[in-house]
């Protein structure tokens, strides 16, 4: 096997020995993987043991550090307009976050002693001049393939680099070079050359890490020897669980390659390990099944919905549309399906029918709310900002009232509107919820009855005759406090709060929970949208329904993400497929 690079025969010559194999933590491979092609790895460390007889000296380890960046979830303080979206509605905390001008992006300083990126292959007088117009204090060979990776340049350039530096260093070529050409390689679909350095990586070592792994993979998962691909799943297995990505590749590599079998044993094997898969997984199977007529893949398919159902998951746009064109391929049902939205009622756009209902059944807010008390009020950190006397002092407190209507976390609500001072925010909120003769109770800190400039006690006083209230000390945090009222006050009780929740709802032990939790959350949590000096405060609109994949035997709906639309982790999509069968 040949693998030319501009003068060199063969491209073995390259690893005459292991001088240049050793990679650091401080070195940028890891992250190389993460920015460039979101690889995203357990921390491991993996032996790079050479085959080679003649070095007998253990290889350095190789640690994978790779960090997954989710979507900022910070909502705003400042007030929104009256026809803002739903606190929990997609997109919703994007508009918020961009009426608060200090949650911009802090602008990254320019770039320096960069030097221009060859177009081209060039050669080895070409690579000195280039190198030395670089003023940079990093390694000029590692800073100009990360920047030929970045901006996936040709493959031609990357060998041209690579048969530089093998010239310079007696035909010895690093591993993270290696690496860096393996992307663009998979990248640009460079099957030949995928072979090449696979076939390089076998002869020399007995285990790789994982992000050459994973781009092997993908790189053979479109060629005839795709089945390697799943040899090198298997190499994976033998130190740590796979990556849903890499079981997405190979699972795609089945289905491309009409093994079905094995794509579905797959697939078991991800959600063994407890893996969430791959929307794009998910996504192939529907896909995959639109020229299948086979009532068990049916039925697998169907599975794959009750799946999204349970695990609160949403398809994106592209994947509605596989869905849709599924069912409407399905001989003899006549499913036909449309794209539409849900109103304030619950009812659907597209077919009438009206979608679960938001609140909890009895057993479920019973579930619920034994689960809070025990891994939020009695087993979380609250005692971290309180102390288990007053906690104590607060329970009492609560089950000597009568069931409260409403919770107020009195500091949150007060500091909702920046520029009105304080004290008149909540006595506003507390006076137009009491003319409706419902039973309040405001949670709050001692300081606040103090005189401020934002704080008036008048004011205050005025909030105590028409609300119950508990002022805890300046210390205490009020989350679990705003819990135990609510859920102690039984399932009718609304809370107002901006906080949503995220750090207690992470708290409970299991998925389910969570669900139950976010559910509960979303039909009992009041936002405030709007307040005017003199005007009533208006209050959005709690929703009635459940925002989750549903299914009535002849009709399904299916919330799904627009393309456009960027949704926080914490809010649900506002457009649906609504599919029907003819009877």
């Amino acid at each position: 096997m040949t693998f030319c690079l501009f003068g060199f025969r063969s491209f073995s010559k390259l690893w005459k020995n292991n001088s240049y194999l050793w990679l650091g933590p401080g070195n940028s491979l890891s992250l190389f993987l993460v920015d460039c092609y979101g690889i995203r790895n357990k921390q491991r460390w993996f032996s790079l043991t050479t085959v080679s007889p003649q070095n007998t000296k253990a290889m350095n380890l190789l640690i994978a550090k790779t960090r997954y960046h989710r979507k900022g979830d910070e909502g705003s303080n400042k007030q929104v307009s009256s026809d803002s979206p739903h606190l929990f509605a997609a997109g919703a905390a994007k508009k918020r976050a961009q009426m608060n001008p200090q949650s911009k992006d802090p602008v990254s300083p320019p770039l320096r002693n960069t030097v221009q990126l060859p177009t081209k292959p060039l050669n080895s007088e070409e690579w000195d001049k280039l190198k030395e117009d670089f003023k940079g204090k990093a390694n000029f060979e590692n800073w100009i393939s990360s920047q030929i990776t970045h901006c996936r340049s040709s493959v031609d350039v990357a060998k041209s680099l690579l048969a530089w530096v093998a010239a310079k260093n007696n035909g010895i070529v690093s591993y993270d070079l290696l690496v860096k050409y393996l992307y663009l390689c998979v990248f640009h679909k460079q099957t030949a050359e995928i072979f090449d350095v696979y076939e390089i990586m076998k002869a020399r070592y007995k285990s790789l890490e994982p992000g050459a792994y994973t781009l092997l993979i993908r790189g053979l998962i479109h060629s005839d020897r795709w089945r390697e691909a799943l040899l090198l799943l298997e190499d994976i297995k033998k130190v740590m669980i796979p990556s849903k990505k890499n079981y997405d590749d190979c699972i795609q590599g089945a289905l491309l390659h009409q093994d079905v079998d094995t794509a579905w044993n797959l697939y078991q094997e991800l959600l063994g390990h407890d893996l969430i898969p791959m929307l794009e997984t998910l996504k192939a199977f529907f896909d995959f099944g639109k020229d299948t007529k086979d009532d068990q893949y049916a039925n697998k398919l169907l599975d794959v919905l009750l799946y999204l159902r349970n695990n609160q998951l949403y398809p994106g746009e592209s994947f509605a549309h596989s869905i849709k064109a599924w069912f409407e391929s399905v001989p003899g049902e006549q499913w036909k399906g449309q794209f539409t939205t849900i109103q304030k009622s619950g009812q659907c756009l597209g077919c009438g029918k009206t979608i679960e209902s938001i609140y909890l059944s009895p057993e479920e807010y019973e579930f619920l709310k034994e689960n809070i008390m025990r891994n939020v009020i009695d087993g979380g950190d609250q005692y971290k900002k309180t102390t288990p006397e007053e906690l104590k002092r607060f329970q009492n407190f609560v089950n000597n009232h009568p069931p409260f209507d409403i919770v107020i976390d009195g500091l949150n609500v007060a500091k909702m509107f920046p520029k009105a001072r304080e004290s008149q925010v909540l006595l506003d909120v507390v006076s137009q919820l009491s003319k409706q003769n419902l039973r309040l109770l405001v949670l709050g800190r001692k300081h606040m009855l103090k005189q401020y400039s934002r704080w008036r006690k008048d004011e205050m006083e005025k909030v105590q005759k028409q609300a119950s209230c508990f002022f805890a000390d300046d210390i205490s945090k009020d989350d679990p406090f705003l819990l135990y009222a609510t859920l102690h006050s039984g399932n009718h009780c609304k809370f107002i709060t901006k906080d949503l929740m995220r750090d207690h709802k992470a708290c409970l032990p299991d998925a389910k929970t969570q669900r139950l939790f976010f559910k509960w959350q979303q039909g009992h949590q009041l936002a405030i949208i709007s307040r005017f000096p003199g005007s009533k405060i208006s209050f959005q609109h709690i929703l009635s329904y459940d925002t989750v994949v549903q299914t009535t035997g002849d009709s399904w709906h299916i919330p799904f993400d627009e393309d456009l639309v960027e949704r926080y982790s914490y809010e649900v999509p506002n457009k649906w497929l609504c599919l029907r069968r003819k009877t």
